[in-house]
């Protein structure tokens, strides 16, 4: 088997926390590291890191996302958008974007806020729920401007990720701003202490594409824009399996898969130190130690890659590498000092 393994935010953006690496075990992944071929490419989001292993550029995510939720609202023709609702707030005398996986919101609510805002705004499109946290806007008109993916802005402050200030989308964006401030849904939310749905975040602007020939056998995976991609590349889109050695067991030896590892990705975004040590350590238990001893004869090829805030990070992997005993593994937390020091530097480690 060829495996790829996408798993972002694989190291911790803070590399000199003591309480988050300074005692993580983490004998898999730095025995792997160790012995693998390594690079470094320039920091990428998580979604055109997806993205780009379907050779794709500025992919429509709106269009791939809504067709990877659970089989249902399939995209139809058109310009589709992720919408996802947000809550705006001052901070420093900044504006901070914190998404709905930040806070508690109910589909109800949800679905009553999107019903308000088709009423009104009518002429701009139509709302859809896919879930509580997940809209998505379908446009009645085509607008190209762009905006960030949701991973990279959660959470940071809002002010320089406008690509056009005075472009359409934002102008109608300030209009719905000020129309949910006083939705009875919000005033509820503010009344009970609750962050109010303030916002909503427009990206991936699309319709569905004509996809290249996929590289992957499969794509492994419980985000819906994963499933989207390989839905639309007509390849097979089944959940994560919860290990390795689950992965295994429904493999043939000239399987390529993608397995996309994204449980830490939502630790990172909203700073929860002890979530992210659990999901790592899912991950060693579960994938990096087993990897170890499967690598040279289930494992024919390793590939993992990891969008981070030091990069894209790549670390690749042959059946040989196993036998280079003289490379010596390094601690996780000594790999994420000097990642962060080279990167000050411009230099790869």
């Amino acid at each position: 088997m060829r495996l790829t393994l996408l798993v972002p935010e694989l190291i911790w953006p803070e590399p000199n926390d003591q309480l988050t690496l300074g005692k993580l075990a983490a004998p898999g992944f730095e025995w792997l590291t160790a012995h693998a071929e390594f690079s470094r490419q320039p920091r990428r989001a998580f979604e055109d890191t997806l993205a780009d292993h379907f050779g794709l550029n500025d992919a429509p995510f709106g269009a791939l996302r809504l067709l990877g939720e659970a089989g249902k609202n399939q995209p139809g023709d058109g310009h589709w958008l992720c919408a996802d609702p947000v809550h705006l707030r001052f901070h420093h005398e900044r504006i901070v974007l914190a998404d709905a996986g930040a806070f508690e919101l109910e589909k109800e609510e949800a679905h009553a806020i999107t019903a308000a805002l088709n009423s009104e705004f009518a002429d701009i499109g139509r709302f859809h729920v896919a879930t509580a946290r997940r809209w998505y806007l379908q446009l009645n008109a085509t607008v190209n401007e762009k905006f960030a993916p949701i991973s990279t802005i959660a959470g940071r402050r809002l002010d320089s990720d406008l690509t056009d200030k005075n472009g359409r989308l934002n102008r109608w964006l300030n209009e719905v701003q000020m129309f949910l401030h006083g939705h009875p849904v919000n005033e509820r939310r503010q009344a009970a202490g609750q962050p109010s749905v303030n916002s909503v975040w427009l990206w991936g602007g699309g319709s569905l594409p004509e996809m290249p020939a996929p590289i992957f056998s499969a794509v492994c995976s419980d985000n819906p824009l994963a499933t989207g991609l390989a839905l639309a590349a007509g390849i097979e889109a089944p959940p994560c399996p919860a290990s390795l050695s689950a992965l295994l067991a429904d493999s043939t030896p000239n399987d390529n898969p993608l397995v996309v590892l994204d449980s830490l990705l939502p630790p990172v975004l909203y700073e929860n130190s002890e979530d992210w040590r659990n999901a790592f350590a899912a991950l060693e238990s579960n994938w990096f130690v087993p990897l170890r001893s499967a690598l040279g004869s289930k494992i024919e090829t390793l590939t993992i890659v990891a969008p981070t805030i030091y990069g894209q990070l790549t670390w690749t992997l042959y059946g040989k590498d196993r036998w280079k005993f003289w490379r010596k593994s390094r601690l996780l937390q000594t790999i994420a000092k000097d990642l962060a020091e080279n990167q000050a530097e411009g230099t790869t480690p």
